[in-house]
C-alpha cells in the first residue's frame, strides 16, 4: 500500500511503501494508494484573481514544436466550447483547474503512482465512486481528470456516471442539459454530450435528466460499448468516471465490471472503517487501484 500523509503546517509528504498481503488473489491484487490531504481549515488558500481560465499547456510554445517534443494536444472540432464559471471553480475547490493553484502537487503525486500503477502506454478506464455519499468523489474525479490532462502524452475524459446526481457541470458552472442517460435511453450522439471547457486535452461528459435507479443503464451493452468507444478514441486516453456511492445501491456495481479500475474516496472522520471494507470487498481485487483519504469538509 502507497501511503502519502500531508502535515497541515510544515506542507510536507512522506510516501511509505507497504505490502498487501490478503489471503486470496494475491498475484491479482492492485498496489493500493492512499492520499490524505489538510482538513479545510488548513488548506492553502487560492487567489479569486487567479482565477482565471481558459488553461492552456506550455504557452508560447507553438503546435508544431508542442508536436516535435511529444507533447500530444488533440483538437475537438465536435466537442462543445463552454465557459467555466471561474469563481465557481475557485469555491469548489477545482485547484487543479486552476493554474499554478497551491495543493495541486498532491494531485501530482496521485497521478504518478496512477501512470506507474497501471502503465503508460493504451488507454485506461478508472472508475472514482466512495463507500458512502458527500465524501468527496466528484470532487476528486474532476481535479484528478484536469491533473491527468496536464501529463505530457495524456489526454482525459471526464464522465458523471452518477445519474442520480449529474453534479459534476454544477460544480464547474456551465449548462448542460444532456448527459449520458441522454445516450443511453434515447441514443444521442456522443458529440452532442462532450463538452471542451477551455482546458487542454480536456473533455467532460455531464448533465441532462437525473435517474432515480440506473443501473439497468449502467449495466447495458449500450454502456459497454460506450465505454469501449470512449476508450478507443485516443490511444493515450485516461477516461475518468464519477460513479455512484458503493454502498448506496446497484449502480456502481453494474459499472465496475466495465473499466479497468476502481479508485475509492474515503472521508476523514465520517467513514467508518466497517464501511470502507464492505465498499472494497465489492470490487474485485485485480481491479482496486487504491483509496484517497479526503479531509475535506462539506465535500461533494
Amino acid at each position: 500500500m502507497i501511503k502519502i500523509k500531508k502535515k497541515p503546517v510544515e506542507d510536507e509528504i512522506q510516501v511509505e511503501r507497504e505490502d498487501i498481503q490478503e489471503e486470496k488473489s494475491k498475484k491479482d491484487e492492485a498496489a493500493k494508494l492512499k492520499i490524505s490531504e489538510m482538513s479545510e481549515d488548513h488548506l492553502p488558500t487560492v487567489s479569486k484573481k487567479d482565477a482565471h481560465l481558459p488553461m492552456l499547456f506550455l504557452e508560447g510554445v507553438n503546435r508544431e514544436h508542442k508536436e516535435k517534443i511529444g507533447w500530444v494536444s488533440p483538437h475537438y472540432h465536435t466537442s462543445r466550447p463552454v465557459t467555466l464559471d471561474a469563481e465557481l471553480v475557485y469555491e469548489n475547490r477545482c485547484t487543479a483547474l486552476l493554474p499554478d493553484a497551491p495543493g495541486n502537487d498532491h494531485y501530482r503525486v496521485l497521478r504518478s503512482h496512477i501512470l506507474r500503477h497501471t502503465g503508460r502506454e493504451g488507454a485506461v478506464t478508472v472508475m472514482v465512486t466512495s463507500a458512502l455519499p458527500r465524501e468527496g468523489k466528484s470532487l476528486t474525479a474532476i481535479n484528478l481528470a484536469a491533473t491527468f490532462a496536464q501529463e505530457f502524452s495524456q489526454t482525459a475524459l471526464l464522465v458523471d456516471c452518477d445519474l442520480k446526481q449529474q453534479s459534476i457541470h454544477e460544480m464547474l458552472g456551465y449548462q448542460s442539459d444532456k448527459g449520458l442517460s441522454d445516450h443511453l435511453l434515447d441514443d444521442c450522439p456522443i458529440a452532442e454530450l462532450t463538452v471542451w471547457p477551455g482546458v487542454e486535452k480536456l473533455t467532460i461528459i455531464s448533465g441532462g435528466r437525473r435517474m432515480a435507479s440506473g443501473s439497468a443503464l449502467l449495466g447495458s451493452p449500450r454502456m459497454k460499448s460506450l465505454v469501449e468507444d470512449l476508450k478507443g478514441r485516443y490511444p493515450e486516453r485516461y477516461v475518468f468516471l464519477d460513479a455512484p456511492p458503493l454502498l448506496s445501491g446497484a449502480d456502481a456495481l453494474a459499472l465496475i465490471p466495465l473499466v479497468d479500475y476502481v479508485l475509492v474516496v474515503v472521508r476523514a472522520g465520517k467513514t467508518s472503517v466497517d464501511d470502507v471494507k464492505k465498499a472494497v470487498r465489492l470490487i474485485p481485487g485485480g481491479k482496486v487501484l487504491g483509496m484517497v483519504l479526503n479531509r475535506e469538509h462539506g465535500a461533494v
